[in-house]
């Protein structure tokens, strides 16, 4: 199966949209984007699920998540749409696989729904959420899981757990395409979030380096051959920093040194480089067993970058251009829907 792509769109969270002041106008720069990425054959858009800048809070603009997710499935037509990923710890899992459901029908089926553990300590005191350590909000997700499959899969959901409890909750409209809507759940985590994929979960996405890619990727198999889970049937898809330039050493120096130090090592790997650079990149990303690589642009608001990485690597790939690329594009997410 040949790579395919996806663009993490430009919310404010990575101080992306600071250089804009007004609001308005940084929503629909914003919008522009995934517009954008429809247009040139990214296969989905998605959002993180943060409501405080990195890497320190500041006083610029961060779109919340799920409102910004419902705005770009009328924004758009044909790329799906999802989060990358939602914070478990934000909402309760009935009234997300509600608002799951919601968004799904007015896309008309083109939601993805990732979910993950949470991490950011300041954002949750901040917001008056309790911080839990790792393995609490580990067993909080597992429950939640199966909050939201129930809520999509039955006509009163019954759930009684240590965190969650619904008693004959009734969510209607479920989504468009049964048997539900696409569940993504984010992270590596070897012993129990790889686990949670290999039960429950329609998609995954790992980070890391290729070779670490590949490692988790064998480990999540490994965990469906304990449950009897087919492996094949997991959408795979990984995240990257992009950065394309003429040159290798163009594209470090245009890398901001703040952006240079968070990435570390990781530099050497992300798709920071040349086109002959990048392929090379996107090569071992593939043969780890990637199957989508989701992508955020250094400079996510340039719309010619969406543009450039099209031609080079996304009509290439796929044998084709304009139109024919978009609709392959369109075609290879219904595996997961």
């Amino acid at each position: 199966m040949t790579l395919q792509f996806g663009v993490l769109v430009p919310q404010g969270w990575t101080l992306d949209l600071a250089h804009i002041d007004d609001p308005v106008e940084a929503y629909e720069t914003m919008t522009r984007v995934a517009q954008t990425a429809e247009e040139v054959g990214f296969v989905s858009a998605w959002l993180v699920d943060h409501f405080h800048t990195i890497p320190f809070p500041s006083q610029e603009v961060t779109f919340e998540c799920w409102m910004s997710t419902a705005a770009l499935a009328r924004d758009t037509r044909t790329i799906r749409i999802g989060q990358m990923v939602t914070c478990n710890g934000y909402r309760h899992p009935a009234l997300l696989a509600k608002m799951a459901s919601t968004v799904d029908v007015l896309s008309h089926g083109r939601l993805t729904f990732g979910i993950g553990a949470g991490w950011y300590e300041h954002e949750y005191r901040a917001y008056g959420y309790e911080y839990s350590d790792a393995p609490e909000r580990l067993r909080s997700l597992r429950e939640a899981v199966q909050v939201i499959l129930a809520m999509w899969t039955q006509e009163e959901a019954v759930f009684e757990g240590k965190y969650y409890q619904v008693h004959q909750a009734i969510n209607q409209p479920k989504g468009v395409k049964p048997p539900h809507i696409p569940l993504l759940i984010g992270g590596g985590g070897e012993q129990v979030t790889l686990k949670l994929v290999a039960q429950y979960a329609d998609a995954c996405n790992v980070g890391g380096d290729p070779p670490t890619v590949k490692q988790k990727l064998a480990v999540l198999k490994q965990h469906c051959e304990r449950v009897g889970r087919d492996y094949e049937k997991i959408y795979r898809t990984s995240s990257t920093v992009c950065l394309l330039a003429d040159s290798d050493e163009q594209a470090l120096e245009q890398l901001p040194a703040d952006r240079k130090a968070r990435l570390g090592n990781a530099v050497q790997t992300a798709l920071i480089g040349s086109p002959e650079t990048i392929r090379e990149r996107l090569a071992a990303y593939e043969a780890a067993g990637v199957q989508e690589l989701v992508l955020r642009f250094v400079d996510g608001t340039d719309l010619e970058v969406l543009r450039r990485f099209a031609r080079e690597f996304i009509a290439e790939r796929s044998g084709c251009s304009g139109n024919e690329a978009k609709d392959k594009a369109t075609d290879v997410h219904r595996r997961i829907s």
